[in-house]
């Protein structure tokens, strides 16, 4: 079932049970694991997902990437918004709030 709830930075993203982010050592390279699949997460994608916790908002998500990379909120926003939406669509992400 889709969570068609409007996406809020009050939102708090977490991973579907048995789903996780892992660093390979030996590729170094970061990689989403699901049952049956696997990503590889890009620098980007890897920055935000190593900060979905199941506890800490979008907002908080967002505000944190935007201090360590002296970037724009907005833009770090529409990516990070753009990104975890598409990852619940492909039923990586769930919503716990």
């Amino acid at each position: 079932m889709t969570d068609t709830s409007p996406l809020t930075e009050e939102r708090i993203p977490a991973f579907v049970r048995g789903t996780r982010l892992q660093h390979d050592r030996v590729r170094d390279q970061w990689v989403v694991q699901a049952p049956e699949k696997a990503f590889l997460a890009d620098p980007i994608a890897a920055e935000i997902l190593r900060r979905v916790d199941g506890h800490t908002t979008l907002r908080a998500i967002i505000d944190d990437l935007a201090t360590a990379f002296t970037a724009s909120r907005d833009l770090i926003a529409r990516d990070v918004q753009a990104m975890v939406q598409d990852l619940a669509e492909r039923q990586v992400l769930i919503w716990k709030a």
